[in-house]
């Protein structure tokens, strides 16, 4: 015998029952709390039964027994695997009416997509501004299909039936790849891949920074990453994983969607990198689950909140998850599945529902999911509005500058007017943040292994660094890329204001992550020094000629 718990929903009357279920040759025995033994055969109109179980680790009492013969059941799933499969049918119903987009990702990580928003993820669709809320991050964001049909289950107001169904349209919310400051919920540009793995460390260093200030009652969340292959396979992702690595940002977990499949075909085609080993050797914590599994993924996220360091999760998945004969081929990464394959995969499912229709039972469930961080956001906002700090956490989430906050730069341009001294722009710049940086709390500096040469450290400032995160000057590395797309995460996050320094010239390794900080429109200063052809003896590899 099989058991497990289910919910049933008692078609002819529309109620739900709820029991456990032992499957047996004969059909199915539930046990449940509070109602007597019926024999489906003696019921009226011999009751036909619709069946989806609750999550496994929801078990009712046993108090009583109604036998259901199986050929009465419709259909069997838990609610966990049906919420999953609402996202499913979603992803294929929008990237189909659209003829474009990209099935097979949401597919294969809809089971962990709905472990994480329904038992880990911290946040209250109906406030998705709340401070404190867990940042969810979808790196792989071609599958931008998962976040937006999440965010229309939970309830984000925005994320209408409507806009599902204008996806990758001129005009919707709903963009081929996430949008930040189109679609609440979207923490993050992401599409190109890597920067959405990268952007997330600077997610994790801002609420460690916070939290150092402010203390955990206001700051205490933690970041979530969705990152593909093609993601680990960028560059970018080397120096956001050795630098997390190193600074033991435990609040940061990167779910992995191992499912060994790029456009062209296998992995293997172009990389043979033992992924796990990689994670391991910059000092991150690595479990390896079947992504398809409810409780392994359960066990390994609770495992992720109690690690002291980063955390990956390497789900091995099946891209096209569900797909009745595409499951697992790539042919399902970055195309409609066609109307054939569609409705084949419907009937596998049993899933009888006009596209973008949720099922009543399934709805609710996700909408509970949705209202569940609400106590806790009030319980936050009882303790903000307690606190002390409150009036200056509230002006620094909100991107506010201190009063006065140029002051004493104002004054400094005043005397450099009158004295005119000789300055290189470089020491002009390390000036006038000698000025602001003591005048501004938020702002969180750095240089990627060029400090003195950048000269963007004010004297007496702290490091940010492990245990205590309450530095204000971050030693990036050699790693321009990174910082620059960490910067991006860091002004997105709320609280900080980033700099960051390095050679004008090398602006060409930061780009990628410059300019989608410019499409978010976010609050990053990228000091560029050395910003002349006549740079002498370094010669022509560090005159930046092109970019001038």
């Amino acid at each position: 015998m099989n058991e497990s718990s289910y919910m049933l929903l008692h078609l002819s009357t529309g109620q739900d029952i709820i029991g456990e279920v032992l499957r047996s040759e004969t059909g199915y025995d539930v046990r449940q709390p509070a109602m007597p033994q019926i024999q489906i055969d003696q019921a009226a109109q011999a009751m036909r039964i619709g069946i989806a179980p609750l999550h496994p680790w929801d078990q009712p009492s046993e108090n009583s027994t109604i036998h259901l013969d199986a050929a009465h059941v419709v259909y069997m799933r838990p609610i966990p695997e049906q919420m999953a499969n609402a996202i499913r049918v979603l992803a294929m119903d929008g990237v189909e009416k659209a003829k474009s987009g990209h099935p097979g990702m949401p597919m294969g990580m809809a089971d962990v997509a709905t472990v994480l928003f329904s038992k880990f993820l911290k946040f209250d669709a109906s406030r998705p501004d709340w401070a404190d809320r867990d940042r969810f991050i979808l790196s792989a964001g071609h599958g931008s299909m998962l976040i937006y049909a999440l965010l229309h289950l939970t309830g984000y107001k925005a994320a209408t039936k409507e806009e599902l169904s204008n996806f990758r349209q001129w005009g919707s919310k709903t963009a081929g790849h996430p949008e930040y400051g189109h679609m609440p919920g979207v923490e993050v540009t992401t599409g190109p891949l890597g920067q959405g793995l990268a952007t997330s460390v600077g997610f994790a260093l801002a609420e460690r920074h916070l939290a150092a200030k402010y203390g955990d009652d206001l700051v205490d969340h933690r970041t979530w990453v969705i990152a593909g292959d093609g993601c680990l396979m960028e560059g970018v992702s080397q120096e956001a994983i050795a630098l997390a690595g190193r600074l033991r940002l435990s609040k940061l977990t990167v779910l992995w969607d191992d499912n060994d499949i790029t456009i062209d075909g296998k992995v293997s085609l172009s990389d043979a990198t033992d992924q796990k080993a990689r994670f391991k050797a910059a000092g991150w914590a690595v479990r390896a689950i079947d992504g398809h599994s409810m409780s392994e993924i359960k066990a390994a996220l609770k495992w992720a909140t109690r690690q002291d360091k980063p955390t990956l999760i390497a789900c091995k998945t099946k891209i096209g998850r569900g797909a009745a004969t595409m499951e697992g081929s790539h042919k399902t990464h970055g195309a409609a599945l066609g109307a054939a394959e569609v409705a084949a995969t419907r009937l596998g499912l049993a899933w009888d529902h006009d596209p973008f229709e949720m099922p009543e039972t399934i709805a609710d469930a996700w909408n509970k999911v949705g209202r569940r961080g609400a106590k806790d956001r009030k319980k936050w906002e009882a303790r903000l509005a307690a606190s002390p700090q409150a009036a200056d956490f509230t002006r620094a989430m909100k991107g506010d500058l201190p009063e006065g906050a140029f002051d004493a730069l104002n004054a400094k341009i005043a005397e450099l007017i009158e004295t005119q001294p000789a300055q290189a722009t470089r020491q002009s710049s390390g000036a006038a943040l000698d000025q602001v940086f003591g005048a501004i709390p938020e702002l969180v500096g750095g240089s990627a292994d060029l400090t003195g040469s950048n000269n963007t450290f004010v004297a007496g400032t702290p490091i940010f660094d492990q245990p205590t995160y309450e530095g204000r000057y971050v030693n990036w590395g050699i790693r321009e890329f990174g910082m620059a797309a960490a910067m991006n995460g860091l002004a997105l996050h709320g609280g900080i204001i980033p700099y960051g320094g390095t050679f004008m010239v090398f602006s060409d390794y930061s780009r990628p992550a410059i300019r989608l900080g410019a499409l978010m429109g976010v609050r990053a200063i990228h000091v560029l020094t050395h910003d002349s052809i006549g740079l002498g003896e370094d010669g022509p590899t560090h005159q930046p000629v092109e970019h001038l």
